[in-house]
């Protein structure tokens, strides 16, 4: 029975987040080959004030709820009416801090740029209950209906600007609208309205939790988008623009991927959470499964960087190839990192998750103000070298709360990482010869499958011998 629920929740949490994502993909390639990249830069560069608006809101009380157990309606209202509280101080002060937004990066535009787009923060406030109770219930097949229908009315409006010329309005009008319709779906179809209660008691209880992942979100989130900020004030948005959407691409293709596979997860793991062996099984589980998907793609990524820009977003971003290429490589390692991050949360230890959150972002500011001065290119090598040390961290911290440790981890993913490795270099091998940029992406992937797969069954990869029983069963 969980099994099944654990693959139905995969499935439906897949078509939940890339019919969301995959359609704002697509936006954002019909603006960008609509718009200078200078002009794209505008939005980038307000991603951090935004993130860390939206991390406020949640304030880890949407994973607190999911990691307790026994949880009331006193609870689930409670965190309701703080969130919306908080949604609105944070817009405030959004709102408050625009002219200063706008000054430090001497871009009069952001002023009414961030006040437009800051909305989605209070927007979003209103639906983080209710999609914590789908979660909870692995009911992802309601957020997917309600995600695939706001984004497809959202994105049609979206492209419909674009083509009119509004440029980067069009993907602020269809972000908004986005969100607003998803919010409206989901209070109709997760059927549950908050009640006039709250709970001071639920509220310490639940942020004692939620408090130590709100500020490790918090810091990580001012990371990811600290690039953005610096690369903006030094360089120019013109920078700005090549980097967000190289980064965009990498992770559309890696982090969306792991999001899946650990939201579905999560809520079966806390379940268990008692029970160490069938914890650890499930982790040893879903780590590989990852890396089986995320591996070879990433790679195959980096391979025909040139390739899929110059098709997708035309010679005008070419220069974001090679910082695609480097942070494809960089991301490849995002199942190990997040993976280990929420074992830590299943345990209930998001004090250990601050503490290696702590450690790995000073370093990681570290590394970025050592390889600002030489320049975009040098940045994204510092994202990567970053990225290695980010696993070797948090796994110091893992395996205080679950026998698994350096070696253990690394003998389940050498196979899938080596035989990634040789995909690549068969793939580069092969597009050596190829002029026509469309060839070379058809061509690559093609080979590029069929030697990971043929190779991985000829050597019984452990994944490889699922998949063969699968399609056996389907067969009888």
């Amino acid at each position: 029975m969980l099994k099944s629920k654990s693959v139905k929740g995969l499935l439906w949490s897949a078509i939940d987040r890339f019919s969301v994502q995959g359609m704002q993909f697509v936006i954002g390639v019909v603006i960008a080959r609509f718009v200078y990249p200078s002009e794209f830069g505008l939005i980038a560069m307000l991603g951090v004030f935004l993130a860390i608006a939206q991390s406020f809101v949640d304030s880890g009380f949407s994973s607190a709820l999911i990691q307790k157990k026994n949880r009331t309606a006193i609870d689930y209202s409670t965190v309701f009416f703080i969130n919306i509280f908080i949604s609105v101080i944070a817009y405030f002060l959004l709102w408050i801090a625009s002219p200063f937004i706008a000054s430090f990066y001497e871009e009069p535009q952001l002023i009414l740029l961030s006040r437009c787009i800051g909305l989605n923060v209070v927007i979003l406030a209103f639906s983080v209950v209710q999609r914590a109770r789908l979660v909870i219930k692995l009911d992802f097949k309601t957020q997917a209906k309600a995600s695939l229908i706001s984004v497809s009315l959202s994105g049609i409006i979206g492209i419909y600007l674009a083509y009119q010329g509004y440029g980067v309005w069009a993907l602020v009008v269809q972000t908004l609208l986005n969100n607003l319709l998803g919010v409206i779906l989901l209070w109709i179809f997760a059927k549950w309205l908050p009640q006039f209660i709250f709970s001071i008691k639920s509220a310490k209880k639940l942020f004692a939790f939620g408090s130590k992942l709100l500020m490790s979100g918090l810091l990580h989130t001012i990371y990811v988008n600290l690039y953005s900020l610096v690369i903006g004030k030094v360089y120019s948005a013109t920078d700005v623009g090549f980097y967000n959407r190289a980064n965009s691409i990498a992770l559309f293709s890696s982090s969306n991927i792991v999001q899946v596979i650990t939201r579905a997860i999560y809520p079966i793991q806390c379940e268990f959470q008692d029970d160490m062996v069938k914890l650890l099984v499930s982790f040893k589980k879903y780590l590989r499964f990852s890396c089986f998907i995320i591996f070879p793609l990433m790679i195959g990524i980096s391979v025909l960087s040139d390739s899929l820009i110059l098709l997708i977003l035309t010679d005008k971003w070419l220069p974001s190839a090679k910082l695609l290429s480097i942070i494809c490589i960089a991301y490849m390692w995002s199942p190990i990192m997040m993976i280990n991050n929420q074992m830590l949360n299943v345990r209930g230890r998001s004090d250990y998750f601050f503490k290696a959150e702590i450690i790995k972002k000073i370093i990681a500011i570290i590394i970025l103000f050592l390889t600002l001065p030489f320049g975009v290119e040098v940045l994204c090598w510092g994202i990567l070298f970053y990225s290695i040390l980010d696993i070797v961290i948090i796994i110091a911290f893992v395996k205080r709360v679950v026998p698994t440790g350096y070696v253990a981890q690394i003998k389940e993913i050498l196979p899938i990482f080596v035989l990634s490795c040789l995909m690549g270099i068969v793939m580069k091998i092969s597009i050596s010869v190829i002029d026509n940029e469309v060839w070379k992406i058809i061509v690559g992937f093609m080979v590029g499958i069929m030697f990971y797969f043929s190779i991985g069954h000829l050597f019984n990869i452990r994944e490889f011998r699922t998949i063969g029983s699968f399609f056996k069963k389907k067969k009888l």
